[in-house]
């Protein structure tokens, strides 16, 4: 009910005039809704992370947030199409990963010779694109958290630290480019020459001549 200012008479709540005296009523405030509260995803040390990851920062602290950043880590599957689609090795020591390329350029290798399957190279991509994310968020972890230890208070250095630490390698890219071309002039080479000569598929046998021994 809504009452009325100056004769005090209960109205309907959706009136606009007193029913007794005819005087206008205030109009309720509309209640007030209050803003959807939006958590803020931006970490205290998110700066220090851009400084660490270098290019393509933004995606990366996409995936690492799934992974948890700044909380307990978790793993969640995440795809990286670079590690996958390029030679794994490459891409863990394009961005720094030194024990995690030594794994790929040699395992893919052993396994391929103690199987004797040529396929098991793409299992070794396979692991590469779904694990890659969450492997890089590790070694940003660790390694952001031990330049600040080092480092101390003073940001000049921090800051640093963490590019040289941290960032990419260039260079890779172009021993990618040359190994892509090693293989491509391999491949043209070897359609080129056929099969060797064990593994020519056998002539058709010449035709016995036709004159006759007397």
């Amino acid at each position: 009910m809504k009452p009325c200012s100056q004769c005090q008479q209960q109205n309907q709540d959706d009136s606009k005039f007193c029913y007794q005296c005819g005087n206008q009523l205030a109009a309720e405030p509309e209640p007030t809704i209050a803003a959807p509260r939006i958590q803020s995803e931006t970490h205290p040390d998110e700066h220090l992370w851009r400084q660490f990851i270098g290019p393509y920062a933004d995606r990366y602290l996409t995936h690492f947030r799934k992974f948890g950043l700044g909380q307990t880590p978790k793993f969640a599957l995440t795809w990286n199409w670079p590690a996958f689609l390029y030679i794994s090795f490459l891409w863990f020591l394009y961005r720094k990963m030194y024990t995690y390329a030594l794994v790929y350029a040699v395992g893919p290798m052993i396994s391929t010779y103690l199987t004797g399957d040529m396929t098991v190279g793409l299992i070794w991509s396979i692991m590469a694109g779904a694990t890659a994310n969450y492997v890089y968020y590790w070694h940003c972890r660790e390694h952001i958290g031990e330049i600040k230890k080092s480092t101390g208070p003073d940001p000049g250095k921090l800051e640093e630290a963490l590019k040289s630490s941290g960032g990419v390698q260039s260079y890779v890219i172009w021993i990618g480019v040359a190994l892509y071309l090693l293989f491509a002039i391999t491949m043209f080479k070897m359609v080129q020459d056929g099969p060797p000569d064990g593994e020519r598929s056998p002539g058709k046998p010449a035709k016995p001549s036709a004159t006759s021994s007397v």
